[in-house]
């Protein structure tokens, strides 16, 4: 996968830090001002180090401190609940993975950035004229009702004219975002249990480097700070000291995030985190093995400068040299019936082999298994899609997604670490555990059916969140399997039909991106106007290469509008699906079912027929003309023909 073409944020959002509200310590800087040269080296030879930031979050946080089909539950009976969140992205292809978080009354929605190594919340303000064109529109506190700036005090840095508490973030790789404190109205989505709930969060003012071109909205923290999401809902008490990820594996992308704790399975690897040894979340990793065999390092190089660090916002992995030398020679040394390649993008020295399987499920029968060893004894199993990245331009070609770290002693695990894993993050026991899985099924194991999550009313102060039930819903059972043909449905739209029709066309790709079909398949039936709304009727129709639309699609596709998981921009304001109805394939015609042949060999004719008058047109055209003779001239004689 060339470089060029992956927008691979990795460290971009890993590593964030104060600048009023943290003591300077001054780190190492990048050696490149570009963002993909800090991120995968300025040269072919060789990559530059992950730079950390260049000051830390304090140390005083608040916090407390102290069988296959098994069904994740919260921790206990009197445990708080949790917000369920679906992931989306891709980790290789966008660079991160980005959530949906709702903010204001009413709710404005926003596509955050997952990132573990940042402290704050935030998203482009509308009184930003340095910011870039992202997901969705800009935050309107005018138009929130619940919205309330965070005044100047003793806790924060202000304003020039001490009226607002202002924060500022800066990026190794030479990005930042600054601007106002505010604090107003998060909500989770209605597959969360957990109710909207006040926080503070960043208004953004200015925004530069990726931040500024990055398609997502802006950044959701979930580091260690006062401002993190995860501890603010700590100290309000609404949801224990604890959150999950699971991102999904090669191809597939996606995955569900959670808020507070659950059950963690009986398999799960755990490994103690020292929050007082690194500002970021660490792991006690003391050895790697290679099909079996441990690299030959001493367990100290794990350990160099802030240990050894877990963080979603980083793409890729990177080891101390030493580590990052053995754990090479080992992978190469397993893999030498292979073919060893270049890399896609030329600028870069990366590792590739090619004669692997194109099925993921079949890359263990090329490529070892590794493993990472915990301090006490337990292990995470890594498989091959979790050190290993597609190659962009050969088939069944893969690269190494394990890099040198410079000379920075640093060990740091991205994404691609953990894809297929549920990573359990318990702040409150100082521990992080590892549960491989499939991470697209694992929404399901979570997802508790039946369950209404809570809709607050406007007059308590709350948000009525843009995901509110339909107020009659239609039965989606289907009566077992059978083909369809066509899914119809109804939606209402709080939008004006006026303002709905010029963008008709825009609408149709946003409810064929939500719902997982292609745009060919999204026609519009029909759209009315009923009041200040607009009824709008849509047909899902069977994809090009099928007659018709599975069970599983129509059921996945009525959930999805029906608990109004489909996600329209504010443009659209908020929807209600109406009807809903499945018919089966219209029956087929003589000439239905022969139409192609039929239309195929009338072409042939007409083509045949054209080609064979053009050549008549042109023989007659070609035979000589008899030019007028006198009568007098002598002709040659003609041969009688007999009668």
């Amino acid at each position: 996968m060339a470089r060029a073409s992956i927008p691979l944020l990795a460290a971009l959002f890993g590593f964030s830090y104060y600048i009023h509200l943290s003591p300077a310590i001054s780190l190492t800087p990048p050696s490149s001002s570009s963002s993909s040269a800090f991120l995968h080296g300025g040269g072919a030879a060789t990559r530059p180090a992950m730079v950390l930031p260049l000051y830390l979050s304090p140390p005083n946080i608040s916090r407390s401190v102290a069988n296959s089909r098994r069904h994740l539950q919260r921790s206990g009976p009197n445990s708080h609940p949790n917000a369920r969140m679906r992931l989306y992205d891709d980790l290789l292809l966008n660079g991160y993975y980005t959530t949906r978080l709702w903010i204001g009354t009413p709710p404005q929605r926003f596509a955050l950035i997952v990132d573990t190594g940042s402290t704050v919340t935030y998203v482009p303000c509308s009184t930003c004229e340095q910011c870039g064109r992202h997901q969705d529109p800009k935050f309107q506190p005018e138009l929130s009702s619940t919205y309330q700036p965070v005044k100047c005090n003793i806790d924060c840095s202000c304003d020039q004219d001490r009226v607002q508490c202002v924060y500022e973030r800066q990026y190794a790789e030479m990005s930042s975002s600054s601007g106002v404190l505010g604090e107003d109205i998060l909500s989770f989505g209605n597959e969360s249990e957990l109710a909207p709930q006040r926080a503070v969060f960043g208004c953004e003012n200015v925004e530069t480097g990726d931040l500024y071109s990055q398609h997502a909205d802006g950044i959701m923290g979930l580091g260690r700070g006062d401002l993190s999401v995860v501890d603010q809902l700590v100290e309000k008490g609404v949801i224990s000291d604890s959150f999950s990820l699971c991102y999904g594996g090669m191809d597939i992308g996606g995955g569900t995030m959670v808020l507070g704790s659950i059950s963690p399975p009986a398999d799960m690897a755990f490994t103690h985190s020292d929050h007082l040894r690194s500002p970021y979340y660490n792991i006690d990793l003391k050895k790697i093995l290679v099909a079996g065999k441990p690299l030959p390092l001493n367990p100290r190089i794990f350990d160099g400068k802030h240990g050894t660090v877990l963080d979603s916002g980083t793409t890729y992995a990177y080891l101390p040299e030493a580590a990052f030398v053995a754990f090479k020679e080992a992978i190469m040394k397993e893999l030498h019936p292979l073919q060893q390649i270049r890399g896609p993008d030329p600028n870069y020295n990366d590792i590739c082999f090619s004669g692997g399987s194109s099925d993921v499920s079949k890359l263990s029968d090329t490529f070892p298994a590794v493993e990472m060893a915990f301090g006490n004894g337990q292990k995470l199993l890594l498989s091959p899609e979790n050190y290993l990245f597609r190659h962009s331009k050969v088939r069944g070609a893969y690269c190494l997604g394990i890099f040198q770290n410079g000379k920075d002693p640093t060990t740091l695990l991205g994404g691609i670490i953990v894809r297929n894993t549920l990573v359990m993050y318990d702040r409150e026991h100082s521990k992080i555990g590892f549960w491989k899985t499939n991470c697209s099924e694992l929404w399901e194991r979570l997802h508790v059916p039946g369950a209404s999550p809570p809709v607050p009313s406007s007059s308590n102060g709350n948000n009525s969140t843009t995901e509110s039930p339909p107020t009659e819903p239609p039965n989606h059972v289907l009566p077992g399997e059978v083909q369809i043909g066509q899914i119809t449905f109804q939606m209402s739209l709080s939008i004006n039909i006026s303002d709905l029709k010029p963008h008709i066309p825009e609408l149709s790709e946003f409810i064929a991106q939500e719902l997982d079909v292609n745009t060919s398949q999204v026609h519009l039936l029909n759209v009315m106007s009923k009041g200040n709304n607009s009824i709008v009727s849509w047909a899902i129709l069977p994809s090009d290469s099928a007659s018709y639309i599975s069970n599983a699609s129509a059921t996945s596709i009525y959930s999805q509008l029906s608990e109004h998981r489909v996600q329209l921009p504010d443009t659209y304001g908020n929807y209600q699906l109406l009807q809903w109805k499945i018919e089966p394939p219209a029956d087929r015609t003589w000439w239905r079912q022969h139409y192609v042949v039929v239309l195929a060999v009338t072409i042939s004719i007409i083509v045949a027929l054209l080609v064979s008058g053009t050549w008549f047109i042109s023989r007659k055209r070609q035979q000589p003309v008899n030019s007028y003779k006198p009568v007098n001239v002598a002709v040659p004689e003609q041969e009688l023909q007999p009668l």
